[in-house]
């Protein structure tokens, strides 16, 4: 029985086969019983069935059978208090769910898995099937007038050759169709996917939770019904819950009510928290009562499903130009169709035996619609290939690509439009800690009065306890040991960390002896605008009240009248005296180190009733205490990286919350200062300075800062309003709830992963997943490979549109039949848009796209140098197909079949051909690099085998017939001149005025 009285009491886990009729204490002896009663009952099941010398109670409740989901749910949803008040209040429905509200649940697996069994997991599914995907395509114009084609084409084919041979060219269609939307559906599903499993990165957020009474960090997505969640300023509501102690909150429930007015939450009259709020101001610990889709915010979204296929610009303009291509080609198919018609019915056209088709009445019936067929078909051809809808899909496996080795490269894109904005990027104005530098702040520093000191063990004890009581108490971290022997845990922002780690181990604090010696009053929680925090406590042994500040140094060097010396003695302190704090202040700036400043003062009971109605601390005649200097080294790799910025054409400015000598020290540092840039003031400037220029100094200004110190939220906002005022494309990072603004207004927002707040993430368009500036970089570098990547594509697609239109257009006026079958196109075009689309996707950013200058959002989506390049080829394939078709059965010496697979092969390498000339848009030297792209060499590999394969085996199905190695040989080199063709089309200079500029009226 010794054993008994060891178990783990605060894991109230319900055990099966135990009475919920009991009282808690009789509840817990049979807990614990319970295993050795099971045991009994295993050993009294083998022997013989006897009447038993007890009766036994097998009463099998359900976990947490005093309370229901449905109940908790109504309780918040309604924010019902008389309700809660039923059931016995905040501590009662604690019970009720085996939570001990000062040591959380036990955190036990099977706890766990129990409590997310009974009332659900913190997820919801919002992916849309597969089914959706599959019905796509189908409102495609393209894809509907390609189905049309194909009934037309069985429908005719069965008729004149039969059922044997007739269906090659229709089923061959509705096979290409098919294929396509396999193709396009997969794809999308695909990405759908990517961006289901990106959003759940992006909202894997971590949440600081107590259980086993050990404060830890978890995953937003394992919180279960019963934790209790500590909450602090800043922070997301992760599930519905109830408050339980701490610190009244101010909570911003706009998201759930479109008020914007901060609502109270406290444990008397509003106790009632919702998930998706954010915490305005404040700290407190809340009881989890609903998650997943039993929450408020879950219940919403269970409703609607989010749209994730959201077009970005470059998908809107290449929509449009689908649409304009698609409206060219639907007037030309007309004006042919009537020609057509006409050239028919009038008698002057021919068949295969080269006799008049159409003799009026004398003409069946049967035969005048199979050549109306023909004709309409030959229209439709025109207008297949006019329409590039394949741009579409090929430009959504390009930004599905890019976004899947961005993630490789630590960044997450949340939003498309995002990938190809941030190719036009002029300008990013970046913050510092963490970002530029490596968020590892430790103090290395510390001066008492006027003096370093290094020997700890001098201080007065009267002294290192006001010391300790300001780290251990005026904090928003906590100080965790598992054992005596174990090593600390510590959480908090990697300031708070570095204060906490400094006192623990050079001060020797004890963080738990100090919180049972003082009672908190009051809670000041640190704001970026006044740059401090502060707490108010009671100490037990003598009854006094302390006032404890803690901040940025110049900010509470401005609050203190008075000093300690080296030896713990009080001074007052005059001019001369805070001159020289001063400078050891910007001495210590000018090192690089972040200067925290601690201050003291006891006040009266009558001083803190005051306090306590004003809600404030007292803030003035304050004691300084000590100042620390916490070093935060550069990331290695920041430098370069700013420096291929700058190469690039972006300017990198620097934004921070640090005094100008920090932050000039921290530019010169990272290179975004020159250093002899360092003490102009035009390059560095402070937020309140800048805030009070005038409209047109501003304007005049701000290209030429650098850097701006100590900035508020508001100054980075007005510092990108003024940017983007001046044409600037603009990036922002930030990782505070005060960085939304900014994020919101730029037109690209980089928020943090590691330290960035709910709110900045959500207010982001892309989330730096490792808080590094490197990869704010990479993620330039991406946007304009993206951007170069479509360009290409969209040359390569429409120079083959435009030269397929012409040629068809002209066949069918000549009264030739259409060298480009639907078939043939679609077999073009299956090339062009997958395999082209991969080879031009999967390539990896290069120095060239660094050393060009960023893509302007005004300049047309086809440049004049495209047009160039489009035109020029097309030309040439038009020539090269036209001369084939009129005259290439005398030049070859082959019948018409072999002439019509000469026209294709051809057609096809020069497209393939055409590939290696897409690669560069403006160099004459296509070849350069290209020996290492493997994947590139690979695609054409695979488009001359499947070349091969149709040509040489798939005679019935594509209608074409086998070609000699002299054939083969004349196709490709016929082909292979679209290379000198291309470099000479590249000499031709081109106007800087947009060509379609021309054709305005």
């Amino acid at each position: 029985m010794s054993n008994i009285f060891h178990l783990n009491l605060n894991c109230k886990e319900p055990i099966p086969d135990v009475p919920t009729i009991l009282s808690k204490p009789n509840k817990r002896w049979h807990l614990a019983l319970h295993p050795l009663l099971n045991e009994k009952r295993k050993e009294s099941s083998k022997l013989p069935v006897t009447t038993p010398s007890f009766v036994a109670l097998n009463v099998k409740p359900d976990a947490f059978s005093s309370i229901d989901q449905t109940s908790l749910t109504a309780i918040v949803k309604e924010k019902n208090l008389d309700l809660l008040l039923e059931f016995g209040g905040v501590e009662s429905v604690a019970d009720a769910l085996e939570t001990d509200v000062k040591n959380g649940i036990c955190g036990a697996v099977h706890d766990i898995a129990l409590r997310q069994e009974v009332f659900g997991s913190n997820t919801y599914q919002t992916a849309k099937s597969l089914f959706h995907f599959v019905m796509e395509p189908f409102k495609d114009l393209t894809i509907l007038i390609l189905l049309l084609c194909a009934t037309l084409s069985l429908g005719s084919g069965i008729k004149e050759h039969g059922l044997k041979e007739g269906w090659y060219d229709g089923g061959s269609i509705f096979a290409a169709v098919l294929l396509i939307i396999s193709v396009s559906t997969l794809s999308n599903f695909r990405h759908n996917r990517l961006l289901e499993k990106l959003s759940k990165v992006s909202n894997n957020i971590k949440v600081d939770v107590v259980r086993n009474g050990r404060r830890q960090q978890i995953s937003i997505f394992e919180i279960v019904v019963g934790d209790v969640v500590c909450l602090k300023i800043s922070d997301q509501v992760p599930a519905d819950g109830l408050f339980l102690d701490g610190h009244p909150l101010q909570v911003d429930e706009s998201s759930m009510t479109g008020e914007s007015d901060h609502v109270e939450v406290n444990s008397s009259q509003n106790p009632f928290l919702f998930s998706g709020t954010k915490v305005a101001d404040g700290s407190a610990q809340m009881l989890v009562t609903s998650v997943g889709v039993n929450t408020t915010c879950g219940q919403m979204m269970s409703t609607i499903s989010r749209d994730t296929n959201d077009q970005t610009p470059l998908q809107a303009r290449l929509k449009k130009l689908t649409s304009s291509t698609g409206k060219v080609g639907m007037a030309i198919a007309f004006l042919v169709l009537v020609a057509s018609l006409v050239r028919y019915f009038s008698g002057n056209t021919e068949d295969e035996n080269g006799n008049q088709e159409f003799i009026g009445s004398n003409t069946k019936a049967v035969d005048m619609v199979n050549s109306v067929v023909r004709i309409i078909a030959a229209a439709v051809t025109i207008v297949v290939v006019a329409m590039p809808e394949g741009l579409s899909l090929a430009v959504t496996l390009i930004l599905a690509y890019s976004m899947k080795r961005m993630m490789a490269d630590q960044t997450m894109v949340r939003k498309l439009s995002a990938c190809e904005t941030m190719g036009s990027v002029t300008t990013i104005c970046t913050d510092k800690t963490g970002t530029l530098t490596l968020n590892q702040m430790k103090v290395i520093k510390f001066c008492l009065g006027q003096e370093p000191i290094e020997a700890f063990s001098s201080i007065s004890t009267n002294l290192l306890n006001l010391i300790q009581q300001g780290a251990a108490l005026n904090t928003s971290g906590s100080v965790y040991r598992a054992t005596s022997g174990s090593k600390f845990e510590l959480s908090g922002s990697p300031t708070e960390k570095a204060i906490l780690s400094w006192a623990v181990l050079e001060l020797d604090m004890d963080m738990e002896i100090l919180k049972q010696t003082c009672t908190i009053l009051h809670v000041e929680a640190f704001k970026s605008e006044k740059k401090r925090s502060g707490v108010s406590i009671r100490s037990k042994a003598d009854n006094t009240i302390h006032v404890h500040w803690k901040g940025a140094a110049e900010m509470i060097l401005a609050m203190c009248s008075r000093y300690y010396d080296a030896s713990g003695s009080m001074k007052d302190m005059d001019d001369d005296e805070r001159m020289i704090f001063e400078q050891i202040i910007q001495g210590m700036a000018a090192s690089s180190l972040r200067c925290i400043a601690f201050a003291h003062i006891q006040i009266s009971e009558e001083e803190h009733e005051i306090g306590v109605g004003l809600q404030k601390l007292k803030e003035d005649s304050l004691t300084l205490i000590g100042l620390v200097g916490i070093k935060d080294p550069c990331r290695p790799g920041v430098r370069k990286a700013v420096e291929d910025c700058q190469c690039a054409g972006v300017n990198v400015k620097m934004i921070t919350s640090d005094n100008a000598f920090t932050a000039r020290a921290i530019a010169t540092e990272c290179g975004i200062l020159k250093p002899d840039q360092g003490m102009t003031n035009e390059a560095v400037v402070e937020g309140e300075i800048f805030r009070n220029y005038t409209l047109e100094e501003r304007m005049e200004k701000v290209d030429k800062i650098r850097v701006m110190a100590r900035s508020s939220p508001f100054d980075k906002l007005l510092m990108v309003q003024c940017l983007k005022q001046k044409g600037h494309v603009v990036a922002v990072t930030g990782d505070g709830t005060n960085d939304a603004p900014a994020l919101k207004e730029a037109h690209i927002g980089l928020s943090m992963g590691i330290q960035g707040t709910e709110v900045a993430k959500e207010s982001s368009d892309i989330i730096v997943l490792d808080d590094n500036f490197t990869s704010v970089a990479t993620v330039l570098r991406w946007g304009r490979c993206v951007h170069n990547s479509i360009q290409k594509l969209i040359q390569l697609q429409l120079t083959m549109n435009v030269a397929a239109l012409v040629i068809n257009a002209v066949a069918v006026v000549s009264a030739r039949e259409v060298p480009f079958t639907v078939l043939k196109l679609l077999w073009v075009s299956l090339i062009l848009d997958t395999l082209c689309a991969l080879t031009l996707a999967t390539g990896q950013p290069t120095k060239d796209v660094m050393e060009e200058p960023s893509v302007s959002q005004t300049q047309p989506l086809i440049t004049n140098i495209m047009w160039r390049n489009i035109l020029g080829q097309a030309l040439y394939q038009i020539v090269l197909v036209l001369t084939l078709q009129f005259s290439g059965e005398s030049i070859f010496d082959v019948n018409k079949r072999v002439k019509d697979t000469l026209i294709l092969n051809t057609s096809v390498l020069c497209q393939v051909f055409n590939q290696v000339n897409a690669r560069k848009l403006v160099k004459k030297n296509v070849f350069g690099g290209m020996h290492r792209n493997k994947l590139f060499w690979g695609m054409i590999g695979i488009t001359i085998i499947l070349e091969v394969v149709v040509v040489e085996f798939l005679k019935k199905l594509a209608d074409t017939e086998r070609l000699s190695w002299a054939q083969w040989g004349a196709c490709m080199g016929m082909a292979a001149l679209s290379w000198p063709v291309g470099w000479v089309v590249k000499c031709i200079p081109v106007s800087d005025k947009p060509f379609l500029s021309y054709l305005n009226w």
